[in-house]
């Protein structure tokens, strides 16, 4: 690609918090951007909905290819990944096949009660020891790492720890050193949940996981330990960033969130509009980029060539912001329809637990609005520590009063 222009650097970091790159309305003008990232190769960037829906969803575009180049990425060590994030069809779909049974819709629905337990449980304990709170470390994390942490089949002990290797894994700044050494326990950790559960089996996707490897053959050792860690840090890290972020949008006294918030004590029965909602305006990634997905052949996007071997990258957060795709895409519109988002992601590598994420939000508005219908921030919304450069937008702490 030496023969195009100059590429801009990229992730486009946001300035502060949930305010996204300034520039990406002048990006959606022209077809695709040249990008290159602190390691690795150059890379086409997609910031049009339709442009990022193809790449997302075409078989021509590959995400295990990564494997065999030197991907573009944030971070000097390369990380490839398999399991179902890193993998294209047949292996995807083997993979995807033995687990999607247990995240249906109609599977994820039977939860809600247990995880309403689980929230009105950390709410309890808010409540018990009294205002003020910190919202993110009292209940946006345990609620979501509890859920998948149970339905995984991790000990509660052992709850701390796969918190600790999520915020490793997540933050882009651990050097090399420190993360082949914390890699290393954790999965010396995970082994032994393993042997725990092959001894004595139980109600729980660990143990059907260990099923297919050992009386099926559909799962190897390796993969296994891949997949229970990709369920583990992508099963609750996205989600309790978001409930983060969602409230402290709702809690701002400036702007529509807060009239979102009157809305919703109002009209509890807005809130699975609203998630979907927040879930297409906010953005998660932080910039950060999609794992790039390389051309399998020639390929015309957005009336660029792509050449074949070269890697596509789509930005998801101004794929929701394309007035091309979501009419007034600044504004926070609950009856909105049709177009949908791709905080969750599309195709075939459609996240897996979208329905159990979609769930928790829906749960943990619901409850904190019934519980703590006046809740409000106890510093200025400016004044909010965000985290900087990491993978995903959230906050390092919420502090909350009622």
């Amino acid at each position: 690609m030496s023969d195009h222009p100059d590429p801009l650097d990229y992730p486009f970091w946001p300035t502060r918090g949930l305010d996204p790159y300034a520039g990406l309305p002048s990006l959606r003008e022209r077809p695709l951007a040249r990008v290159r990232l602190p390691y690795g190769e150059e890379a086409w960037l997609a910031t049009r909905h339709e442009d990022v829906r193809v790449v997302l969803s075409d078989p021509r575009f590959s995400l295990s290819e990564a494997a065999r180049r030197d991907p573009p990425r944030t971070t000097p060590q390369v990380s490839h990944l398999g399991g179902l994030v890193g993998n294209d069809a047949p292996d995807h779909t083997r993979l995807r096949s033995l687990l999607g049974k247990a995240f249906t819709a109609r599977r994820i629905e039977r939860l809600r009660e247990d995880i309403r337990g689980i929230a009105d449980g950390l709410l309890d304990r808010m409540t018990d020891t009294g205002p003020p709170a910190d919202l993110v470390e009292g209940f946006a994390f345990p609620l979501p790492l509890t859920a998948i942490c149970e339905l995984i089949g991790v000990p509660r002990a052992d709850h701390p720890h796969v918190r600790a290797w999520a915020d490793t894994v997540c933050s882009g700044k651990v050097p090399p050193e420190r993360m082949h050494r914390e890699a290393t326990a954790f999965t010396a950790r995970l082994a032994t949940w393993v042997d725990d559960h092959r001894r004595e089996p139980a109600d729980d996707l660990l143990s059907l996981m260990i099923g297919a490897c050992d009386k099926d053959g559909t799962l190897s050792e390796e993969e296994l330990m891949i997949l229970v860690n990709e369920l583990l840090v992508g099963g609750f890290v996205t989600t309790a960033s978001q409930i983060g972020n969602f409230f402290s949008l709702l809690l701002h006294s400036r702007g529509e969130g807060r009239v979102l918030w009157d809305r919703l004590r109002a009209d509890p029965g807005l809130v699975p509009q609203a998630v979907e909602e927040l879930l297409r305006y906010l953005p998660l990634f932080n910039g950060m980029p999609l794992s790039p997905r390389y051309a399998l052949e020639d390929i015309e996007l957005g009336g660029v060539l792509v050449r074949r071997g070269e890697p596509v990258i789509g930005d998801l957060c101004a794929a929701n912001r394309d007035p091309a795709a979501f009419p007034d895409p600044d504004r926070i519109a609950l009856d909105r329809s049709g177009t949908p988002h791709f905080t969750l992601g599309h195709g075939i590598h459609y996240c897996l637990g979208a329905h159990l994420a979609r769930l928790e939000l829906q749960v943990a508005l619901e409850r904190v609005l019934t519980r703590m219908p006046n809740l409000r921030l106890t510093i200025p919304y400016d004044d909010l520590n965000w985290r900087s450069k990491e993978f995903f937008i959230g906050l390092h702490t919420l502090p909350v009063a009622w």
